[in-house]
């Protein structure tokens, strides 16, 4: 027995010996199958598309079983058998937005390449210790031919890395649905257009009206006519608004206009063969999700459907529905509203900032912080391309595109407490398309201006019935200090300076260079627009919000005033005291900028697009993984 077991264990090294020596002279290493993409989820659990359109079972098998083996090759890399060529192996980037801003947002990590080959064919330092009665010769020719092979391996690994990256930033076909009930919502599209042509070259984009390019029926075809006349009057929108949001009326205005219009909706959005659909307007939603959703099973390909929330501090139900493919919000505010009123997942969240013009993002680059010596000398730079006088403060004041409001009487009085409180200022009055004010103002008698304004402070002092009363949040503690000691300056006889400032109007019609006049500015006076306030904020600037649309823009004035950078009013005489006591405050406007700044997120647009725009992309490889397994 014992003669028996020496022999067999002869027998087996025996054979063992003449297997390793025939793998260590097989000069080929042998390949394993690595397709060229990868297909990542982008965040959480609804990275699939819906179980309504297309089923990937099939396709999951078959990843899973990749990733099996790409998972096997990695552990015998990490027991010693890698190449040379392995350094330079790197991963395929796939980060997205909304991890490091919200911690419910799930990152998405790329999937690691596996090594180019199998370790079976590459000789180890032991194997190649016991290799000694082979020629030096032999050695260094095995040497050479397996240096060229790991060349070439990295050469082709390269290549497919440049083409998969060319993939994933290739052309798109991109559908925005919106409305223009309002500047905001055409805007917001417009600034995520430009970032996907600058990041995905090539990219086409279109802009659809649903109500209005399709024989819509009625309440739906009149839309924007009843914006205009209902946001022309304060109370009809306040009623109109908070009628419609509630969950009732929702779902009946969803399964009504889905009854009406969802055929003629999807005939339309068919024929701009999307890529991708991207809703920046709350009533487009539901039905045109709907219709994607019918397109993608149609065509055999899944379209994915994003919503765009273009509403900083507060948003109506319609906004939030919980089977898009992923929503982008631009504060804690919607988040909230979104996850009680609209049910919609965490992982789906994404927390992005609201999408401005990308001249914003350069002009915040540039500048920086306003505060600093660099954000002065750069401000000092802008005034001087737009011929406003440096050595002085700047106050823009803003009404809207149509420039409505109560622009006039806002600018009688900011000029009025200006002069006479001896504040040098220029006031850049943008008039939007309102030429009748804009030539007012050129044609006005500013001596009598001031000859006719009161000088009142008592409405800047801090009342316990105010705060009771209003229904927004209160101006912060720093800014009520500064309005104190100016109200007690003036109870002193110390109102009126013994210099008139030396103040300018200079009315402006249709502004296309917003950014560079709200870098140039020292404060803003405006409506509280949703765009306008994030534009602010993105530049670091201190914003007087002077009306808002009930329901709709009221968030936003709670969004200045929590953030600690503005304060809201709608009595003109004290905006004008008010913007009067912050210029002559340097430390309060330096205070109030660097609030605006945490709030402000100049490049959302940017990232915006890139994370669509990537999302996308796998949704396209998907779709092309999926035809080649059904041929």
């Amino acid at each position: 027995m014992r003669i028996s077991a020496a022999a067999v264990a002869v027998f087996c090294l025996v054979v063992a010996t003449i297997d390793g020596a025939a793998a260590r002279h097989d000069p080929s290493p042998s390949f394993t199958h690595r397709p060229p993409w990868g297909v990542v989820s982008y965040g959480g659990n609804s990275s699939s598309p819906p179980s309504s359109t297309c089923s990937y079972e099939n396709i999951d098998q078959k990843r899973n079983s990749t990733a099996t083996v790409t998972s096997q090759i990695l552990n015998s890399v990490s027991a010693g058998g890698g190449s040379p060529s392995d350094a330079s192996e790197q991963a395929i980037p796939s980060a997205f937005i909304g991890a490091a801003a919200s911690p419910t947002v799930q990152a998405t990590t790329g999937l690691k390449r596996p090594p180019p080959f199998t370790t079976a064919g590459t000789p180890s330092m032991e194997d190649s210790t016991s290799t000694s009665s082979l020629s030096v010769a032999t050695n260094r020719q095995r040497n050479a031919e397996s240096i060229d092979t790991s060349r070439e391996i990295t050469d082709k690994t390269k290549i497919e890395e440049q083409t998969l990256a060319e993939r994933k930033r290739g052309p798109l076909k991109i559908l925005f649905l919106s409305s223009d009930t309002g500047g905001g919502h055409r805007a917001s599209a417009e600034a995520l257009a430009n970032q996907f042509q600058r990041h995905f070259p090539g990219t086409t984009y279109d802009l659809m009206d649903i109500w209005s390019d399709v024989d819509s029926s009625w309440p739906y075809n009149t839309i924007k006519d009843t914006y205009k006349s209902f946001s022309a009057s304060p109370w009809k929108w306040r009623t109109l608004y908070h009628v419609s949001n509630t969950a009732m009326h929702s779902r009946f205005a969803d399964a009504h206009s889905y009854y009406m219009n969802e055929e003629m909706i999807r005939e339309k959005m068919e024929t701009y063969n999307p890529d991708v659909v991207v809703s920046v307007h709350p009533t487009m939603n539901y039905v045109p999700l709907w219709s994607t959703r019918k397109i993608s099973k149609k065509l055999q390909r899944d379209i994915p459907f994003f919503t765009v929330v273009t509403d900083f501090g507060s948003g109506h139900v319609t906004w939030f529905n919980k089977d898009v493919d992923k929503m982008y919000l631009a504060s804690e505010p919607i988040r909230q509203i979104a996850q009680n009123r609209g049910q919609v997942p965490d992982e789906k969240i994404v927390m992005s900032g609201l999408p401005i013009r990308y001249d914003f993002a350069k002009q915040a680059d540039a500048m920086v912080d306003r505060t600093t010596e660099q954000g002065k000398a750069h401000q000092a730079k802008i005034r001087e391309k737009l011929n406003i006088d440096p050595s002085k403060r700047m106050i823009l004041v803003m009404g809207g595109g149509e420039g409505v409001g109560s622009l006039s009487d806002i600018v009688d009085e900011v000029y009025a407490k200006l002069r006479t409180q001896g504040v040098d200022a220029t006031i850049c009055v943008v008039c939007g398309r309102n030429e009748k004010l804009k030539s007012d103002l050129d044609a006005r008698c500013w001596d009598t201006v001031v000859s006719q304004s009161l000088q009142s402070y008592e409405t800047l002092k801090s009342r316990f019935w105010t705060k009771v009363l209003s229904l927004h949040a209160h101006r912060s503690r720093r800014i009520q200090l500064a309005l104190d000691r100016a109200a007690a300056k003036a109870e002193r006889g110390n109102d009126i300076a013994d210099v008139p400032g030396d103040v300018d109007v200079i009315p402006l019609g249709f502004v296309s260079n917003m950014a560079e006049y709200m870098v140039a500015a020292d404060v803003l006076v405006s409506k509280a627009g949703p765009g306008t306030i994030a534009e602010a904020a993105a530049v670091g600037l201190p914003v007087m919000v002077t009306s808002h649309l009930p329901g709709q823009e009221a968030g936003n004035v709670d969004i200045v005033l929590n953030g600690g950078f503005g304060d809201f009013c709608e009595d003109p005489e004290t905006i004008g005291l008010e913007i009067a006591c912050w210029l002559q405050d340097s430390q309060l406007l330096d205070v109030m900028s660097q609030k605006a700044r945490k709030v402000g997120h100049p490049h959302a647009a940017e990232e915006i697009a890139v994370d669509i725009g990537e999302t996308t992309r796998q949704w396209m490889e998907r779709n092309e993984l999926k035809r080649n397994s059904d041929q």
